[in-house]
């Protein structure tokens, strides 16, 4: 599962939106990047308040869920 150090999701913000920790940015922007053929760091770019390793780390627990969720 993701961290709670990683995001944030609370009603005031964006109507409970996951976002990254710390930021306005839904935590499914960096995923929607991804899939529209963005680089990483073309997200790093527009969103600068989400750092590299926040956005590496997302990954990686997204890559963990999803690997063990078909290993079951």
């Amino acid at each position: 599962m993701v961290p709670n150090d990683l995001i944030t999701v609370d009603s005031e913000i964006l109507g409970g939106t996951p976002v990254f920790k710390g930021t306005r940015v839904p935590v499914k922007t960096l995923f929607e990047y991804l899939e529209d053929n963005y680089t990483l760091d073309q997200f790093l770019e527009c969103f600068p308040s989400v750092t590299r390793e926040m956005a590496c780390r997302m990954l990686e627990c997204s890559e963990r869920v999803l690997l063990s969720a078909t290993a079951a």
